[in-house]
């Protein structure tokens, strides 16, 4: 019989904020769009001038399947890793894996931990956070996931003593999404050693990491190689950093010779690489211009500070300041538009009908991203958050 084959109802939170962006537009509703975590406007011109050329070579190795990267773009995932940190890691203990970006490579995980053959515990950062990792255990009939603590009390970075004993797995995400927090080398510190004396895998989805904020953060990679016996691994991505990339599926992962080899085994029976022209594009932009990558930081940088001074001055209170990406979390209010508000989504769902506004829900707070022109919108904005008039319990 034609019918699907999949669980009902099992849609993910960005599935469902689409779908209801859709149903307002049709009835023509002019929306206010904060819900999009997608940068506009072309890659950064280095990059794309970089890509043509690539493309325009004869090379054979340029355009063909890229099982071994490195004969189309020298050490390309050494140097795309290195240029994303503030020190080179040791040569010949760490091993390097290129990615068509973080997204897909989150699924590989659960298989590279064993879970096509025995049962699998996976801990994940998304409650509130970026649901594909759950997304993919759930595909998985021998991941069990579940949802470490994060939360404005412990300002989105959780207890490595809350982490349960019988964990394999954990996938963290730092710089956060959606809170914008970023990783310490203390905590990072207590976590990895907590993962080394309980032989727990850890991988971190590093993908905001170039549009940090702040200098009091350290990646995943500067921190676990002082750990010899943990099996760890960190993915980086050019998505978010020339402009437009989101549709430059590009990556790179560093880890422990050991985890590296299983995602490895598992990538390589599952897809043929990425393409040589466009890795060869975010490659040259990465090493070559800081310049244009800081033109968008900075960017962000003022977009959020104008957008948290304008919700704020509005009633609306925010969960945490971010320290990076592009994305501010704020606490659901208790009452708007003269009634009581029995969630984030159903306020998500009120601001998004009644004034166009659209953000993203999570258990107790919304996502408002900053891809967009926020200073275009700000009177449109504050018209509609003077018309919500929230209040908070």
């Amino acid at each position: 019989m034609r019918q699907s084959r999949l669980l009902p109802g099992k849609a993910n939170i960005f599935q469902k904020i689409r779908a209801k962006r859709s149903e307002v537009l049709a009835a023509g509703m002019q929306l206010l769009d904060l819900s999009i975590g997608e940068p506009k406007g072309p890659a950064l011109l280095s990059a794309r001038e970089a890509a043509r050329d690539a493309v325009m070579s004869d090379e054979e190795v340029m355009h063909a399947y890229q099982y071994n990267l490195d004969q189309a773009v020298p050490k390309f995932s050494v140097r795309f890793v290195r240029a994303h940190l503030a020190r080179d890691l040791p040569a010949g203990e760490v091993a390097y894996l290129p990615i068509m970006g973080i997204k897909p490579v989150l699924g590989l995980l659960p298989l590279a931990a064993g879970c096509a053959n025995k049962a699998v515990t996976v801990a994940t950062m998304t409650a509130p956070g970026y649901p594909i990792p759950a997304d993919w255990c759930d595909y998985h009939p021998h991941a069990d996931h579940y949802a470490l603590n994060l939360s404005p009390e412990n300002e989105y970075l959780f207890d490595p003593n809350d982490i349960r004993a019988d964990t394999d797995l954990i996938m963290i995400n730092y710089p956060h999404n959606p809170s914008g927090q970023v990783a310490g080398e203390a905590w990072l510190r207590a976590l990895c050693a907590h993962c080394e004396a309980n032989d727990i895998r850890l991988f971190n989805d590093a993908a905001y990491y170039c549009l940090t904020f702040t200098d009091d953060t350290i990646s995943l990679s500067e921190v676990a190689i002082d750990y010899p016996d943990l099996s760890w691994a960190e993915g980086f991505t050019a998505a978010k950093l020339i402009g437009n990339g989101t549709g430059w599926h590009v990556g790179a992962m560093a880890g422990s010779k050991d985890f590296i080899a299983d995602i490895a085994e598992v990538k390589g029976k599952t897809d043929a690489g990425l393409v040589a022209p466009m890795a060869a594009g975010a490659l040259h932009a990465l090493e070559n211009d800081q310049a244009g990558i800081e033109a968008y930081r900075n960017m962000y940088s003022e977009r959020l500070d104008l957008l948290m001074d304008l919700l704020s001055g509005l009633g609306m209170r925010l969960a945490l300041k971010p320290r990076a990406g592009f994305y501010t979390l704020w606490e659901a209010p208790a009452s708007a538009f003269g009634r009581p508000m029995a969630s984030s989504e159903e306020f998500n769902m009120a601001m998004i009908e009644e004034t166009g506004v659209v953000g993203v829900h999570f258990p107790g707070c919304i996502r408002y991203a900053v891809c967009a022109d926020v200073g275009a919108m700000q009177e449109g904005l504050r018209t509609a958050f003077q018309a919500a008039s929230v209040e908070y319990a």
